[in-house]
């Protein structure tokens, strides 16, 4: 699920005496110890809550004596107020605009600058990610995709894999990809599939059982988006919130 592991960035600008860090990622001695080596660092930020982003951060805080700050307040610590979408950061020497970008979880932001844009889990550096209902919406995801894509040409720095040439491009990708898979869910519908599960068995059989649980939760975001009607048809008998068990 996090491919090669979380990406953790420390941003500087050339010369620079002080530097952000983004996204800490999970609390093992010997990357808190990597991290806490890196000179400067007057504030520590966090994409979205998801713990694989998450762990390590109220306790570099701490150590480091600086804020942390994440869009929902509830991931704040040491003194750090949360996010604004639109705000400039600019402790590193270098601004970054913070841009909300709901989809993958309600409080997902990415980091705009110059040339670059760190994307969290919005966008990954391989394969495409997922977008877990309830705290995960489709719609929104749409929305940030189109955003994203606005900042054309950008270097993507990702939560997880590798980085990207060119983030109007990936935006493209991913936005054909999830039009591709809503096709696929109302053809699993129309042919009699009932519930969440039903269309996970028929669309994402070729992927591995293990990761069905987030197949099934981003089923889910797809049904709420089809019952919501952004496909134009009838499909307000559509539940995904269903209680289904496992796979």
């Amino acid at each position: 699920m996090t491919l090669d592991g979380t990406n953790t960035w420390v941003l500087r600008a050339p010369g620079s005496a002080t530097a952000i860090l983004v996204d800490p990622g999970p609390g093992l001695p010997e990357h808190l110890a990597a991290i806490t080596a890196e000179a400067g660092i007057a504030l520590v930020v966090t994409t979205h809550w998801h713990p694989d982003h998450t762990d390590a951060a109220a306790a570099l805080g701490e150590r480091l004596g600086v804020p942390v700050r994440a869009f929902d307040a509830k991931w704040c610590a040491n003194g750090g107020e949360p996010l604004r979408d639109g705000e400039t950061l600019n402790e590193a020497g270098l601004p970054l605009i913070v841009r909300h970008t709901p989809g993958h979880t309600a409080d997902s932001v990415c980091l705009v600058g110059a040339d670059a844009v760190l994307t969290g889990d919005t966008v990954l550096g391989r394969g495409t990610t997922v977008v877990l209902w309830p705290d995960g919406n489709l719609t929104s995801y749409f929305a940030s995709l189109d955003l994203l894509a606005g900042y054309g040409d950008r270097s993507v720095l990702p939560g997880h894999g590798p980085t990207l040439p060119s983030l109007a491009a990936v935006c493209a990708q991913y936005r054909a990809h999830r039009e591709q898979r809503l096709d696929q869910v109302r053809a699993a519908l129309d042919a009699g599939a009932e519930t969440a599960i039903d269309v996970v068995r028929v669309v994402y059989a070729e992927v591995d059982r293990s990761v069905w649980p987030a197949a099934e939760a981003t089923v889910r975001a797809q049904l709420e988006y089809l019952r919501r009607g952004q496909d134009h048809r009838d499909r307000e008998h559509i539940d995904p919130g269903k209680e289904l068990g496992g796979p």
